[in-house]
């Protein structure tokens, strides 16, 4: 029987602490209000003069410390670029119609990587050694012709490759005709044929690659507290994040600030969208850039958060669900890891999970060490039969790859992500790559390697603005007229997905 869950925090009594004990009006519990026991309680509660840490640490971030880097930039971009794919691999359809015998024509729609090809040239060349494959059959064939920009269904234009088939069944492929631009077989080239005293290739390749630009945004928060305020004492001993305590109040406000503002530094990077992403004029990205723009009187493109740039350029995986049962997960981890093999197949993975992500790999994990007869050995416990099970797996193998789980509070905390309302859109994890990445950077001209996640803030020797903060108003050294004092946090950074197809995201539905 599932269990529902209600409550939370509450709020008591509230008065507001004063310099010291004593009666004042804003301070003054009076017992003969209802919601006390009035005058027949017989003795003055005993206060406890120190703040309850009900929330623990209440500090979401470190996604970022954890799997990525810090690096200065003194542009309003970043640009850089990403190798494309050594093989050449295409998506299209087969037309098996074709006048000439055991001549097969591949209409080539997209790349392996499902870009379309609409209007651009593939690179398969005559010459070529391809092999054609769709559900039903697998055919190798010669390329005799390539037909580049024959329109297809009246707007849209690809090539067409033409192939002599030398083993397989040609008809068993599905036949989707001449102006069908499905997506049903693929086709990748493996090599190439010549005869002698021939002339070399009619054409080159050039390597490919793909080129991405992030911009950096600006997040401003600021805390406020009167010169007369700053001079009183409260009589509750508080404690907070940056490990501040201690009776002065407007000290405690101050430190919950900077850790709120140091949470929306990370959660804008990945939360955040570009606005325009979309390239159009007269789109809803540009409708809200203009409409932002006009109530911050200033041009506003936003930037391209963690989430946005995976969810376009990488991975995402409706699986490892609770409803899906446990015989089922590991099914599932297996079919993430044939994706990671067709992407760049790096080694280590670290993997952030909510709640119930978390407890199915682990179950997942403990299921496969089941000591009964037939299941494995005692292995992840030293081999040892009397240790206590430690059913809460932090790192394990399974086929080349290895993982590293932890929990991501940010997915958990009930005011982030662990608490919003659409549950069948939630994000239930992220499986991060760990390492570097090589890549070409545009700015300072040469390859460098990175790790493929790394923050970019703006500075210069004159500006820093990575995490800058100043005081202004009269307490401390005046630098106004403001009878108060000012804490102003700002920082200008974005961050940089590089090889967002080896990252991937979890998503979908399913509760205990």
């Amino acid at each position: 029987m599932a269990t529902q869950f209600t409550g939370g925090a509450t709020t008591g009594a509230s008065v507001t602490p004063s310099a010291s004990p004593q009666t004042l009006q804003s301070n003054y519990i009076d017992f003969t209000s209802t919601s006390t026991a009035g005058w027949a309680q017989q003795y003055l509660p005993d206060l406890v003069a120190q703040e309850a840490e009900v929330f623990g640490n209440r500090t979401i971030g470190g996604f970022l410390e954890q799997v990525g880097a810090e690096e200065a930039m003194s542009a309003d971009q970043v640009v850089w670029s990403e190798q494309g794919r050594l093989h050449l691999s295409y998506k299209g359809n087969t037309d098996v119609t074709a006048a000439t015998p055991d001549t097969v024509v591949f209409t080539v729609v997209k790349d392996s990587d499902g870009k379309s090809l609409d209007g651009l040239n593939c690179g398969v060349r005559k010459g070529d050694l391809v092999l054609i494959s769709d559900p039903n059959s697998t055919v190798k064939a010669y390329v005799t012709n390539v037909a580049q920009g024959v329109t297809v269904g009246g707007s849209s234009a690809f090539d067409k490759v033409t192939c002599s088939v030398i083993s397989g069944t040609i008809s068993d492929l599905t036949d989707t005709g001449t102006a069908d631009a499905t997506e049903a077989s693929t086709l990748f080239v493996f090599g190439s044929e010549y005869a002698k005293g021939t002339t070399g290739r009619d054409s080159v390749i050039a390597p490919s690659f793909k080129s991405y630009s992030n911009k950096p945004v600006i997040i401003k928060d600021k805390y406020e507290v009167s010169g007369s305020d700053a001079s009183q004492i409260g009589w509750v001993e508080v404690s907070g994040e940056e490990g501040q305590s201690g009776y002065y109040w407007y000290l405690k406000a101050a430190g919950d600030t900077k850790s709120r503002f140091a949470d929306y530094c990370e959660m804008t990077l990945l939360e955040h969208e570009m606005y325009a992403s979309n390239g159009t004029t007269n789109d809803a990205y540009n409708s809200a850039s203009n409409t932002i723009a006009a109530h911050q009187g200033g041009a506003v493109r936003g930037t391209e958060g963690f989430f946005q740039a995976v969810n376009s350029r990488g991975l995402t995986f409706d699986g490892l669900v609770p409803s899906g049962g446990a015989s089922n997960h590991l099914n599932d981890f297996d079919a993430i890891l044939k994706e990671f093999d067709k992407q760049g197949a790096i080694e280590e993975y670290m993997m952030f999970l909510n709640r119930d992500t978390s407890l199915i790999v682990d179950e997942m994990l403990a299921n496969q060490n089941i000591l009964s007869s037939g299941g494995s050995s005692y292995g992840v416990f030293d081999n040892d039969a009397d240790m206590a099970l430690n059913l809460g797996f932090s790192g394990f193998r399974r086929g080349s790859y290895d993982f590293y789980k932890t929990d991501w509070k940010y997915l958990n905390d009930s005011a982030t992500r662990g608490g919003i309302a659409d549950t069948t859109n939630q994000i239930r994890g992220a499986f991060v790559p760990a390492g570097v990445s090589s890549v070409y950077d545009q700015n300072l001209g040469k390859n460098l390697k990175r790790p493929f996640l790394h923050v970019r803030y703006r500075a210069s020797q004159m500006e820093d603005r990575k995490f800058k903060t100043w005081t202004t108003g009269s307490v401390g050294a005046a630098t106004s007229d403001l009878d108060a004092m000012e804490m102003n946090f700002l920082t200008e950074r974005c961050l940089v997905t590089q090889g967002a197809n080896n990252f991937m995201l979890l998503k979908g539905t399913g509760t205990y």
